[in-house]
């Protein structure tokens, strides 16, 4: 596709070993840089989508998916950035089949805690009769990452998250010693206190989650 050919050599163009570096170092080295910025990587996609824009529209998901298995990690980024622009309330029943392997494959932090908030979640929204088959899958799988998925999901629910299924998420996986489920815990419990914080801290002191989680959870509530 003539988009992904001539946002492939403009990245490559503006690359920069010198910044690549501490980004590699930043994120344990679990991947190649090119080394560009943030605010410059999305100017150079902006620019390309606005040539491209009615290609793209037509075939975001397959664009995006082509993206994302590159090898440098600014070309993940700018997947997950046309997804969340292009999805909005715009998703298919069989969407939650991208989202899933875009949780599962090029694994870290930050790819995965957008695509859980923003993807997962907006899904969830649109088709909330989906939530508890979809979720109880996540949530039960080996993969670490869906795991965490199932928990941060509401992040952007605000006032209208499911609280007991929150909980219920938090019970499955407090035992968990892995530190990206207990960091998950905590955060996703410090989100919802500012919308409920009694209901936070009667949870927090009634089940015994770590250490971290309940640092986490408890940290916004005097």
């Amino acid at each position: 596709m003539n988009f992904i050919t001539n946002f492939n050599t403009d990245l490559h163009q503006k690359a920069n070993r010198e910044i690549a570096i501490p980004m590699e170092n930043y994120m344990k080295n679990n991947f190649s840089f090119l080394g560009i910025k943030t605010e410059e990587r999305r100017t150079i996609f902006k620019e390309n989508y606005e040539k491209y824009k009615t290609d793209i529209k037509a075939n975001f998901r397959t664009i995006a998916w082509e993206l994302f298995n590159k090898n440098e990690r600014e070309f993940h980024q700018c997947a997950i950035d046309l997804l969340v622009k292009e999805f909005k309330k715009n998703y298919v029943l069989e969407d939650v089949k991208l989202i899933e392997n875009l949780i599962i494959t090029n694994s870290w932090w930050d790819s995965v805690d957008v695509v859980a908030k923003y993807l997962l979640g907006g899904y969830l929204q649109q088709f909330p009769n989906e939530t508890f088959e979809v979720i109880e899958r996540f949530s039960n799988s080996e993969n670490m990452w869906l795991n965490r998925s199932a928990i941060i999901f509401q992040l952007s629910y605000k006032e209208k998250t499911n609280f007991d299924l929150l909980k219920s998420e938090c019970e499955k996986h407090k035992e968990s010693n892995e530190f990206f489920i207990q960091k998950a815990i905590g955060w996703a419990l410090r989100d919802y206190s500012r919308f409920n914080p009694n209901g936070v801290l009667e949870y927090v002191n009634s089940t015994n989650l770590k250490p971290l989680s309940q640092r986490e959870a408890l940290r916004n509530i005097k």
